[in-house]
């Protein structure tokens, strides 16, 4: 049997030498294709959805833009692996996500002119992992760690908060939105649960009157004839329906003789509906929120008790809302022992903007904290709470590992010198694959240099001269479009960013140049049933 016939008839496949060029092509593309968001001055992308309503974003988050990718070329589904790097790396530190991918993109296009040298494919992985271990050990020697000095590790908290929404929409107004962020994780006292941070999107005002409010925020309105305000809340979080438990069965009818039997019908279902009021009201509560709508009957039973009811709160709110509160949410309402409440100190209603909402202070779990989020249109409060999210995720990382390395291309320029050092001693080809690592790292401070329409090449350099002084603080300055000192500026990065961006594009990167074969199946025939 020949070899050809191995496959069904649509089935491809690509050996070798071709395989492996589609594949680099593939991820060289998608890294070209975030490249411009990277840094200060990277620019946004539109994406429309294929969807109903052709729904629009605009932003510059790596993970946001790749997440929205449909990659159909079957060499560029290697790619997958690409987008969760990605992707991972804003479910692990939030930041970094552009970063990674562009790192990766330049590590294959170095790996692209060693393979065409002829040089096998496992040399060049052998010597990206000795660089990778050589360029991670040379961060870890110029690490600061202020753990110890409340102040300064609060200072790193909000340089590294500035850093990262430099690159954002926000960056205008990077220091109210920094000590926003500070202020929010702080509360946290060292928990990584961002659950208890609740973002709150209201249009109107300007960016700048976004504030930070201590307690939580449910973007609901009491109702009428309930009262507005109540102390020392002891608040059921419910899950149930209120509405009266009609014959709920397809098709069910019931037929009467008079209007008499209808009317005792209605009787028994108000009956019904009072007793299952009476029942949550014996827990003893005074605040009582739904998931699900409540109807008048039970709204004025629920009124005429002096309890607030609140219908129809969205199911993330009233998870977090119990969360907040120290409660849990109920369906049943037969043993008030086994139901555990809420409690908070103050609830009452406030105004943002033209809307009403219902603010809950004093609440059990001390931590919890809402972020009202103000601005122009929709749009920018999307891509807000975006920029937010990630300082949020990494200033939350950053309690947990507070190692903190200078930004601005900084980091990448001290690996390269440690790994060009490690390829001058190294023998071999390997060498070779270790020199393109550290001219791979460059790639990071010469695209953001190029996004913010500067000379790269003057400008990476004067920086590599500027390193071969010891202990250099040496950086791109993209506002003053030179060579800064990165300490004096105040820009800084978490080391876990710097660490996950360079071992997850290293691994990326293998996988790839691993590859020497791509089939696609035959795709499946629809049958004909006529």
């Amino acid at each position: 049997m020949p070899a050809d016939r191995l496959f069904k008839d649509e089935a491809t496949e690509e050996k070798g030498e071709r395989a492996r060029m589609s594949s680099f092509v593939g991820a060289m593309a998608i890294a070209d294709l975030v490249k411009t968001t990277l840094g200060p001055k990277g620019m946004d992308k539109i994406l429309q959805s294929s969807g109903r309503g052709r729904s629009i974003t605009v932003t510059n988050d790596g993970a946001t833009i790749l997440k929205s990718l449909h990659i159909d070329n079957p060499a560029a589904k290697v790619l997958v692996e690409f987008l969760d790097i990605s992707k991972v790396q804003d479910d692990e530190v939030g930041d970094g996500t552009t970063s990674v991918v562009v790192l990766c993109g330049e590590l294959l296009r170095e790996a692209e002119k060693l393979v065409n040298a002829k040089i096998h494919p496992m040399t060049i992985i052998a010597g990206f992992r000795m660089a990778a271990e050589c360029a991670l050990s040379a961060l870890l020697k110029r690490v600061m760690d202020n753990k110890e000095d409340s102040e300064k590790f609060k200072e790193d908290l909000m340089k590294i908060a500035m850093t990262t929404l430099s690159s954002k929409i926000l960056s205008q107004d990077k220091e109210h939105f920094a000590t926003l962020a500070v202020d929010a994780v702080m509360r946290l006292k060292g928990s990584t649960n961002l659950e208890s941070i609740q973002i709150i999107k209201k249009p109107g005002g300007s960016l700048k009157d976004s504030f930070l409010d201590e307690g939580f925020i449910l973007d609901k309105k009491i109702g009428i004839g309930q009262p507005k305000r109540i102390e020392n809340a002891n608040i059921l979080v419910a899950n149930t329906a209120m509405d009266t438990d009609k014959v709920k069965i397809y098709g069910a009818r019931v037929r009467v003789d008079s209007m008499a039997r209808v009317a005792q019908i209605e009787g028994a279902e108000k009956g019904k509906m009072k007793e299952k009021v009476e029942k949550i009201i014996g827990h003893g509560i005074n605040c009582f929120i739904n998931r699900q709508l409540i109807y008048n009957y039970p709204e004025e039973l629920f009124a005429d008790a002096g309890i607030l009811a609140i219908e129809h709160a969205d199911f993330e709110g009233i998870e977090r809302l119990a969360l907040v509160t120290g409660g849990e949410i109920a369906s049943t309402f037969d043993n008030p022992e086994s139901v555990k409440l809420g409690h908070c100190k103050l609830i009452e209603e406030i105004m943002i903007g033209e809307d009403k909402l219902i603010h809950f202070s004093g609440v059990e779990m001390g931590q919890a904290c809402t972020i009202v989020l103000r601005g122009a249109s929709f749009h920018v409060l999307d891509e807000a709470e975006r920029s937010l999210h990630d300082a949020l995720c990494v200033l939350s990382q950053t309690v947990v590992d507070s190692r903190v390395l200078l930004g601005g291309g900084w980091p990448e320029m001290v690996m390269a010198k440690e790994v060009d050092q490690l390829a001058r001693k190294t023998p071999g080809k390997r060498s070779h694959a270790i020199e393109a690592f550290s001219r791979a790292l460059q790639a990071i401070p010469t695209t953001i240099a190029d996004n913010a329409g500067l000379d790269s090449a003057e400008l990476i350099s004067q920086l590599r001269a500027e390193h071969h002084k010891e202990e250099s603080n040496a950086g791109i300055d993209v506002i003053a479009g030179a060579v800064g000192d990165m300490e004096k500026l105040g820009i800084s990065e978490a080391f876990k960013v710097k660490q996950n961006v360079l071992l997850s594009a290293t691994e990326a990167a293998e996988m790839i140049l691993r590859v020497d074969e791509i089939i696609t199946c035959a795709p499946r025939k629809r049958e004909d049933r006529m």
